[in-house]
C-alpha cells in the first residue's frame, strides 16, 4: 500500500462487514491524504464492538510539523459511518491545502492580492472563467506546490479575442488623456500592492525578493511613463510642394495587441507592452508564462478592478494562463495586428513566421549573449561589483545576464583573483529570505540544462574555476560558476540560461570588439574605461553591434525611458523607448487638397 494512503486495521472486530468495506477502499482510492515527501500521516480506524463506535487516528510521523495538522484530533470518537466519511473529505482538503501555501503564515500575503488555493486562469469578457487543465505552480526553492489554477483553452481564447474587438471598436475612441488616466490609476492600484506583489515574484519566479520588488516598482514606473506619453501621441504637419495643399501624418490605434511575456520577468515586460499599447488605444490580449500564472491572475485582478470601477468594459484587457496552443493561437490570429513576443531565439524565429505568413507586425525580445569588457585603465573595484551583478542576479536568468568577460590580458589574473573571492561569498538560498543573493533556478528542467550546460563546457575545453556543481537540495539550486574557455567555442555561441560566466582575455580593444560582436545575439554591452578615446569607439559604428551600449555599467538593469532590445537574433524589437508609441499604432499619410485645381506632384501633367 502507498504510504500516503489511508490502513486499515480490523482489531477482528465482527462487525466489519461488506458496506463498511466498501466504504474504505472509496476513501483509500478517491480520498488519499497525499502530502509532500516531508510529511505524511497513516489513519487508521479502529472499530470496538461493544460500543461499535469508529475511532479515527492520525499518527504524524514527524513530530516537528504538528502544528500543521492542528484541526486533527488524535482521537475523535462516535462517528456514524456518513461522518467518518464526511470527516475524510474534509480532512482529505485541508491536508491537501497544507500541502500548499496558503496554510502557511509566511505566505498569507496570497490572499492579499485576491488568490486562492485555486484559481481560475482566464479572464475573458470581464468574467474569470476557465475551461482547459488544471495545473500545479510551485516555488522552485522547495519545489513544492503552491496553488492549483485551471488554464484557459482554445473555446476561452476565441470567446476572449471576439470580446476583444468589440471592446476594442470603444476604447479607441477615448481620448488619449482619459485612457491615460485609466493607466495611471493602474499604476496607483499597484502602488498599494508593491510588497505583495514583489514577494509572489519571487516566490513563484525564484528571484530573490529585492528584485521581484523592483519589477514590479518597474511596472508602476511603465504607467507614469505611459501616462506622460498619452498627452504627446503627436503626429506631423509636413509641408506640400502642391498649391493649396498639406500632407499631415496621423497615428491610429491597431485595435488589438498580443503580448506573450516570459518567466524571468513575468509582470514588467507585460507593462513596457500593455501599458503603451492601453494610452495608444489598443485592447490587450496576454498570455502569461505557463509557469507564474499566479503573477499573471494577480496583475489581472489589478488591471480588472480599475477596469470596473471606471465602468469600462473588462474586455478591454484579455489574460489566458495557457502553453503552447494559445501562443499559436495569438501567432495565427489575423484579428491581432501586432504580436509581442518575449522568449528564445529559437521560438522567437517561428512566432515571427508565423505572424508573417498572414501579413501582422511581431516585436520581438528574445535571447542575448551578453560581454562585459574591462580594459587596463578600466575601475577594477566598480567592474568586479557590475560582474557579480551582471552575471550572477536572478541566477543568470535575464536576457541581459552577463555570459562572457573579457579581460585585458595585463589585468587578467588580478580581476580574476577578485571575482573568485567575491564569488564565494555569495549568499545562495531561499529567495525571500533577507540577504540572499542567489536564488534558484526556475524549474528542475532548468536546473538539468544547468548540468548538461557544464558537461558540453568539460568537453568543448572549458575550465571550471568555480562552481560547476548541482546543489543538493529540494529546489532548482546550482552554483554560481566561472569558466575559462576560448571565444571560438561552440558553447560560448549560445545561451545557458543560468549563472556560468565564460572568461577569456585579450589584446586589443579591436580584438575585443571582434568578440564582442562574434556571437549570433545582439541585445546588450559593456565596456569599463575612463578613456573618452575608447567610449566613442565602443559606442560608435565600428564598436559594440548591440542594442544596449553602456560603459561603466553592468549589462543588466535596464531603465525606463530607454529604448530596450536588441539586433540580429536578439529579434530586433525595442520597447519602453521615447518613441516605442509608434509601434502600438498605424501611421496614415492625409494629403488634403483644400484648393480647386488638381496639381500633380513632382511637375507631372496629365493631359
Amino acid at each position: 500500500m502507498d504510504k500516503n494512503q489511508c490502513s486499515i486495521k480490523s482489531y477482528n472486530s465482527p462487525i466489519l462487514h461488506g458496506s463498511l468495506n466498501t466504504a474504505l477502499r472509496i476513501i483509500n482510492q478517491n480520498l488519499s491524504l497525499r502530502l509532500c515527501p516531508l510529511l505524511y500521516f497513516k489513519a487508521s480506524f479502529f472499530l470496538f464492538t461493544p460500543r461499535q463506535n469508529y475511532f479515527f487516528i492520525a499518527k504524524e510521523q514527524k513530530k516537528k510539523k504538528r502544528r500543521n495538522l492542528a484541526y486533527l484530533s488524535s482521537k475523535i470518537q462516535d462517528f456514524s459511518f456518513s461522518s467518518l466519511l464526511l470527516f475524510c473529505l474534509v480532512a482529505k482538503k485541508k491536508l491537501c491545502e497544507s500541502k500548499m501555501g496558503f496554510s502557511r503564515k509566511e505566505y498569507e500575503f496570497l490572499s492579499e492580492i485576491g488568490l486562492s488555493s485555486s484559481n481560475l486562469g482566464c479572464f475573458v469578457n470581464g468574467t474569470w472563467k476557465g475551461s482547459g487543465p488544471v495545473v500545479s505552480t510551485v516555488n522552485p526553492a522547495n519545489n513544492q506546490k503552491i496553488a492549483e489554477v485551471r488554464e484557459s483553452s482554445i473555446q476561452d481564447y476565441e470567446e476572449g479575442v471576439q470580446a476583444c474587438s468589440e471592446a476594442a471598436k470603444m476604447w479607441m475612441q477615448v481620448p488619449a488623456p482619459k485612457r491615460g488616466e485609466i493607466v495611471r490609476q493602474i499604476g496607483d492600484a499597484l502602488r498599494t500592492k508593491l510588497q505583495q506583489l514583489g514577494r509572489l515574484v519571487s516566490l513563484e519566479m525564484g528571484k530573490i525578493l529585492p528584485e521581484g520588488i523592483g519589477e514590479v516598482q518597474e511596472i508602476i514606473d511603465m504607467c507614469d511613463f505611459a501616462v506622460a506619453l498619452s498627452r504627446q501621441l503627436n503626429g506631423s504637419i509636413i509641408p506640400s510642394e502642391r498649391p493649396n495643399h498639406m500632407m499631415l501624418e496621423m497615428w491610429n490605434p491597431l485595435g488589438i495587441v498580443g503580448v506573450i511575456t516570459a518567466f524571468n520577468f513575468p509582470c514588467a515586460v507585460l507593462g513596457w507592452n500593455a501599458c503603451i499599447a492601453l494610452v495608444c488605444g489598443n485592447c490587450v490580449v496576454w498570455k502569461g508564462a505557463p509557469t507564474t500564472p499566479l503573477v499573471t491572475i494577480a496583475m489581472t485582478k489589478i488591471v480588472a478592478g480599475v477596469l470596473e470601477k471606471n465602468n469600462l468594459p473588462g474586455a478591454i484587457f484579455t489574460s489566458l494562463c495557457g502553453g503552447v496552443e494559445i501562443g499559436e493561437a495569438m501567432a495565427k490570429d489575423r484579428r491581432i495586428p501586432l504580436v509581442s513576443f518575449t522568449g528564445s531565439s529559437k521560438v522567437g524565429l517561428k512566432v515571427q513566421q508565423t505572424v508573417n505568413e498572414r501579413y501582422g507586425k511581431c516585436l520581438l525580445e528574445l535571447s542575448g549573449n551578453n560581454a562585459i569588457v574591462i580594459m587596463d585603465d578600466a575601475d577594477i573595484q566598480l567592474a568586479v561589483c557590475s560582474v557579480l551583478f551582471a552575471a550572477v542576479g536572478t541566477a543568470g536568468q535575464r536576457c541581459t545576464t552577463c555570459r562572457r568577460l573579457l579581460l585585458h590580458e595585463s589585468i587578467y589574473q588580478t580581476v580574476l583573483d577578485q571575482l573568485l573571492d567575491v564569488y564565494k561569498q555569495v549568499k545562495i538560498g531561499d529567495p525571500l529570505e533577507k540577504g540572499t543573493l542567489l536564488g534558484p533556478l526556475h524549474t528542475s528542467s532548468s536546473r538539468e540544462n544547468f548540468e548538461k550546460g557544464i558537461e558540453i563546457i568539460k568537453s568543448q575545453g572549458g575550465k571550471i574555476l568555480t562552481g560547476g556543481d548541482l546543489i543538493e537540495s529540494e529546489g532548482n539550486f546550482v552554483q554560481p560558476t566561472i569558466v575559462e574557455i576560448s571565444p571560438i567555442a561552440d558553447v560560448v555561441k549560445e545561451e545557458l540560461f543560468a549563472p556560468v560566466l565564460y572568461v577569456m582575455k585579450f589584446k586589443t580593444l579591436k580584438e575585443a570588439i571582434e568578440i564582442n560582436n562574434s556571437v549570433p545575439q545582439g541585445l546588450s554591452s559593456s565596456i569599463f574605461t575612463r578613456k573618452p578615446e575608447v567610449i566613442f569607439k565602443w559606442i560608435g559604428p565600428q564598436g559594440s553591434d548591440c542594442g544596449i551600449v553602456n560603459v561603466n555599467m553592468p549589462t543588466n538593469g535596464a531603465e525606463i525611458g530607454g529604448a530596450f532590445g536588441g539586433e540580429k537574433a536578439t529579434g530586433g524589437g525595442r520597447e519602453a523607448g521615447s518613441d516605442c508609441w509608434k509601434q502600438y499604432m498605424r501611421r496614415s499619410t492625409c494629403t488634403i487638397n483644400y484648393g480647386n485645381e488638381l496639381p500633380l506632384a513632382q511637375g507631372v501633367n496629365f493631359g
